[in-house]
């Protein structure tokens, strides 16, 4: 099975049992403590997560794949690029994973393919596959299945392949061999904890999500936290920063795949440009890709923010007059965010004439 999954483009292939019961503690303290902010379906679901055989009825097991994402052109010592990237603020930042295609769309099709193959090998068998889209805990089924262990941040690592990869899965009705678990290698590091930049990792292994930068980009859909605002830099799609202090991303594997090559004009982009695209253009320049997810109105956002955060610390008289286009703006979120970004540029001004004058 592991041959067939290279061959899809998967790195490797586990397998874990269904009974997960000892997951749902934490779970539901998760979901006590509100970490998941207003991402609803995470409580409506509840420990139905970690019940694989109530999810999809008849499952005695279940697959796990683990799909690595950096682009094949990436140059070692890729974090460091990263890291640079974070101090120009002028320029978009887009989360590695999301510079390519939209990862649900391949993954999905790939361990479709492989429970074909399957299907071709034993028989027609019951299954059914999910990346990213059901009540599945994607981690914890991972982790049991060997693919790696759970980091103090909440991802799952490898030591040859540190978390630079997408899970799946497929829920099937065969009884399989459960794979070893991979023992955990994060010892007394905490690097990703204090590289995250809004504090959203609490502590070891508890993330709230609420203070997340993924989740604030992507998953929100209301306005940003002001007191938020300023940590999230230039990033305007997710957030990398506790993967690229972990010190075992150095080993992160390039993809087989031409699929999660970067697309031009998504990462480093000048943030003034973004500014602009119509709604038309945002559709266009994202179509396959997991950002449209988000729609235009969120994407204004998550640049305007960015554009706040660009004119408090220097002065750019293209990106103001991109940002007070925004002012007119049909959505209130958008104006809204456009205004903030406006008063950063008036509160630099005025930190400027003070200092020009001594006070």
């Amino acid at each position: 099975m592991g041959e067939w999954g290279r061959e899809l483009g998967f790195s490797q292939i586990g397998v874990s049992g269904v009974d997960l019961a000892d997951a749902e503690e934490g779970l539901l303290q998760w979901l006590a403590n509100g970490f998941h902010g207003d991402m609803g379906y995470m409580a409506a679901h509840g420990v139905k997560r970690a019940r694989p055989a109530e999810l999809v009825p008849g499952t005695l097991s279940v697959l796990t794949a683990r799909m690595d994402y950096l682009p094949t052109a990436t140059a070692p010592g890729w974090q460091a690029v990263e890291w640079d990237r974070l101090a120009r603020p002028g320029e978009a930042v887009v989360s590695l994973y999301a510079r390519g295609r939209d990862y649900h769309k391949v993954m999905r099709n790939r361990l479709q393919k492989l429970a074909e193959r399957i299907a071709a090998e034993v028989g027609p068998f019951g299954h059914r596959a999910f990346t990213d889209s059901a009540p599945v805990l994607e981690a914890e089924l991972a982790a049991r299945s060997g693919q790696g262990w759970r980091g103090k941040h909440t991802l799952v690592l490898r030591r040859d392949a540190g978390s630079m990869f997408f899970l799946g899965e497929i829920y099937v009705d065969l009884a399989l061999p459960p794979t070893e678990p991979a023992s955990a290698h994060c010892g007394t590091c905490s690097a990703c904890i204090d590289a995250c930049p809004t504090g959203a990792i609490v502590g070891p292994y508890r993330l709230d999500a609420r203070r997340c930068i993924s989740y604030l980009t992507i998953e929100h859909a209301g306005a940003i936290p002001v007191d938020l605002r300023p940590a999230i830099g230039n990033r305007i799609y997710g957030c990398d920063d506790c993967q690229l202090a972990c010190p075992w991303n150095k080993y992160a594997q390039r993809s087989p795949l031409p699929d999660f090559d970067e697309r031009a004009g998504l990462a480093g982009a000048p943030l003034a440009g973004l500014l602009r695209w119509t709604e038309a253009d945002f559709l266009r320049r994202t179509e396959g890709s997991a950002i449209r997810r988000i729609g235009h109105e969120r994407w204004l956002r998550n640049v305007a923010v960015a554009a706040g955060n660009a004119l408090r610390v220097r002065p750019d008289a293209d990106l103001r007059r991109a940002v007070e286009a925004l002012l007119a703006h049909p959505s209130e979120l958008v104006r809204e965010h456009a205004g903030w970004a406006l008063a950063q540029d008036a509160q630099r001004e005025a930190q400027a004439g003070d200092a020009e004058h001594g006070r």
